[in-house]
């Protein structure tokens, strides 16, 4: 990957490296890929490249071992001091596979006052004066008619069904463990509006081969027993049994280790300044000055990916939306299958014997910090919800991460300049979406997209 020793330099910068131990025949150890077990096919591959991934989230580390199967040179590099440390590390932990909702849609119109003003306490904007918000905020607008809704919630679905197929494949090509399981979601309506107002997109899903069951209160505590403490606040409930969950962080640890096995490499703690395409090759300028070339570039830095996007002139259409979650151990009566309450916007998602319950959504907030009110507000809405799902007097760990959400709710994935791949965008979806993205991304660079 360019002349000079990368060590070296990554060194200087302070950085944390891991490289292959076998075969220790250059700068940067093994260049060949070891063997492992179950290699992707490559599929109208020339030549193998040498790939920077920008961003060890779920998405750039899906990307990396994507493109290291099918035998590329990759190398992670991210600011962070590992794996899965901004946007993927305590994430709501849903694999929704069969939610792929547009946030822009007729019923977030109608509430746009409402949301303004500050009276929605889930779903909050925070507007900004600086050119690429407005822009944003327009585009956005342009999505919540019903025909871009429809369009977007069914694009979603089709990436959602192609990147559950890849994720398998990576799991058990690559044996990862992230306390992977399927134990179906079910939606809880607390009235009858809310819960006719959902026939018309089972419908939809029905459609197109998702499979769905409508309960009503009785059916739904028999399917899962550990409602029954709010049976008689509910109007009824939406099962979908295909749906998953996973521990993101662990996903990224795991796919890390598997990336360094097949002989990729990784650079922590060394934060990157801007990419340039002068030259043969596209670059990386680190913040201490140093230009790394490589053949592609994957821009997966989530909510970072704009501002290096703006240093080769792109304009990507991301803005942060800042999201809640709390981690505690499981309660008296704390469900096996997924939770989502509508009406609280909050979602239930068992690891084990720990509960990981997110929610909130504050569109423009590019901070991450843990605000105690907004963190009672999520815990009281969970409370609410699902009173003993969790021990919320002993909550193990709250966080905060921005979600890099686009207009359309649709992961931006595509060449931004020569030799730069965008993949980013993914909103609340980055876990749902990562493993079908990185497929786009090797179809790019095969020339097969």
């Amino acid at each position: 990957m360019g002349s000079g020793s990368i060590p070296d330099f990554a060194h200087r910068c302070g950085a944390i490296i891991f490289r292959p131990r076998r075969h220790q025949d250059d700068a940067w150890g093994s260049r060949q890929p070891v063997s492992i077990d179950h290699p992707e096919p490559a599929r109208s591959m020339s030549r193998r490249e040498e790939i920077i991934v920008l961003g060890a989230g779920v998405v750039g580390m899906a990307t990396a071992l994507t493109l290291a199967g099918r035998g590329h040179r990759v190398t992670v590099v991210d600011g962070a001091g590992g794996p899965g440390l901004g946007t993927s590390f305590a994430n709501g932990a849903q694999l929704s596979y069969a939610y792929t909702d547009a946030l822009a849609s007729p019923s977030v119109l109608r509430q746009i006052p409402h949301i303004l003003l500050g009276l929605d306490p889930a779903l909050r904007f925070q507007p900004h004066l600086d050119p690429d918000f407005l822009r944003w905020s327009i585009a956005f607008l342009r999505n919540c008619g019903a025909g871009s809704f429809r369009r977007n919630t069914l694009a979603g679905l089709a990436l959602a069904a192609r990147s559950r197929l890849t994720l398998d494949q990576l799991t058990e090509r690559h044996a990862l463990e992230y306390g992977q399981s399927v134990p179906g979601k079910i939606h809880i309506y607390r009235t009858a509006a809310s819960l006719a107002a959902a026939e018309a997109m089972v419908a939809l899903k029905r459609a197109n081969g998702i499979t769905q069951t409508l309960l009503d209160p009785d059916a739904a505590v028999a399917l899962e027993p550990m409602l029954a403490p709010v049976r008689d606040e509910i109007a009824g409930a939406l099962h979908t049994p295909g749906e998953a969950v996973g521990d993101p962080h662990r996903f990224c640890s795991g796919a890390h280790d598997a990336l360094i096995r097949a002989g990729g490499s990784s650079m922590f703690d060394l934060p990157v300044e801007r990419i340039e395409t002068q030259g043969s090759q596209p670059a990386i300028v680190t913040r201490c000055g140093t230009r790394v070339p490589a053949d592609r570039i994957v821009l997966a830095a989530g909510p970072g990916a704009p501002r290096l996007a703006r240093s080769l002139g792109v304009y990507l259409p991301v803005q942060p939306m800042k999201g809640y979650s709390i981690t505690a151990p499981t309660g008296a009566a704390a469900p096996r299958a997924s939770i989502t309450d509508v009406a609280n916007r909050v979602v239930f998602a068992r690891l084990g014997n720990r509960m990981r319950i997110a929610g909130l959504a504050e569109v423009g907030r590019r901070d991450t910090r843990v605000e105690p009110d907004r963190l009672r507000a999520l815990t009281d809405s969970a409370r609410a919800a699902l009173p003993q799902a969790a021990d919320y007097d002993n909550i193990e760990s709250s966080w905060a991460g921005l979600r890099p959400m686009t207009p359309d709710s649709l992961p931006i994935t595509r060449t931004i300049a020569p030799g730069v791949i965008a993949n980013t965008g993914h909103g609340g979806l980055g876990w749902t979406y990562a493993a079908g993205s990185a497929e786009r991304v090797a179809q790019i660079i095969e020339g097969t997209a």
